[in-house]
């Protein structure tokens, strides 16, 4: 197309800081394009990490409904492979690939409106991976459970038009087994319902960790509150996994009893949910007063 605009994608992009300052870099160079036509162009990458399409894809569909073309190119072998599996190239015209490795969890958008089948996707596709660390049925109810709530703040906080959610399993990443799934959308940020709410100027990353507090809340009614992440975190502590938040300049992490903040130069127009699962970890999980069959036997 003539009138195109090809903007590059960085050579490496992970789930860090640096990572998410790229992608925010991607979304802002091709918003300010006056071009219609935008291509991602992947000619220089040589990793991305896969569970980071659903960053990619919140931003296209953004920039799809600012009347842009958005279309994704230059992949090598190595990395269209890896899209086509995990069925985000599929989104441009590309045919799927069957997961050999079974380290994929498919990239998917909900709407709104479709819960269970957000339900459905965790339990089916992330729960039931055969090295996620073992858990009882009810404990893998209540992930399932706080995992929801980020789809319930995405859509009734940044009454969002879509979800985005994938996966990846990382068999060797920093010698450690992880999957990590990242859940985004681009609806309100947490710093402008955080500040609209309270009449306060914080900053990105003052109102993540406001909006994390037990009890806090922008809700109004009789619709309940906080991020409904606390069973989320406490697993999360035990498996020695990590949670990232990024929403407007916001960025926040929780890593092994550790919480980072920094802010970003530019904004992400929506929130970005990363978690990070360790697969190495052998331990059983049950909830408190479960007994464990292995106790009785």
């Amino acid at each position: 197309m003539a009138n195109e605009k090809v903007i590059y994608v960085a050579p490496q992009v992970m789930s860090k800081h640096d990572g998410y300052t790229h992608l925010m870099t991607l979304y802002e160079s091709a918003r300010q394009e006056p071009s219609d036509s935008i291509v991602f162009d992947f000619t220089y990458t040589t990793w991305f990490e896969a569970n980071l399409s659903a960053v990619l894809g919140a931003i296209c569909e953004l920039l799809t409904n600012q009347g842009k073309h958005v279309v994704v190119g230059g992949c090598n072998y190595a990395i269209q492979d890896v899209l086509q599996r995990n069925r985000f190239l599929c989104e441009f015209g590309y045919e799927p690939k069957r997961d050999i490795h079974q380290t994929m969890v498919a990239y998917t958008r909900f709407n709104p409106n479709e819960g269970d089948r957000f339900l459905e996707y965790i339990k089916n596709k992330l729960l039931a991976k055969p090295d996620f660390p073992s858990h009882s049925p009810n404990l893998g109810k209540k992930i399932r459970e706080s995992i929801f709530e980020l789809y319930e703040n995405a859509r009734t906080h940044g009454l969002c038009e879509q979800i985005h959610a994938c996966g990846q399993y990382f068999p060797r990443k920093d010698n450690i087994k992880r999957l990590d799934l990242s859940i985004v959308d681009m609806g309100q940020s947490i710093k402008y319902n955080v500040n609209n709410y309270l009449g306060s100027q914080m900053t990105g990353s003052e109102a993540i960790e406001w909006a994390l507090k037990y009890g806090n809340t922008t809700k109004t009614g009789d619709i309940s509150g906080g991020l409904g992440l606390d069973i989320m975190f406490q697993f999360i502590k035990l498996n020695q996994g990590k949670v990232q938040i990024i929403s407007s300049d916001g960025y926040w992490e929780y890593r092994r009893g550790e919480v980072r903040m920094l802010d970003f130069d530019l904004s992400f127009p929506g929130t970005i949910v990363n978690i990070e699962f360790n697969l190495s970890d052998t331990h059983d999980y049950y909830l408190e007063g479960e007994i464990s069959l292995d106790d009785i036997f």
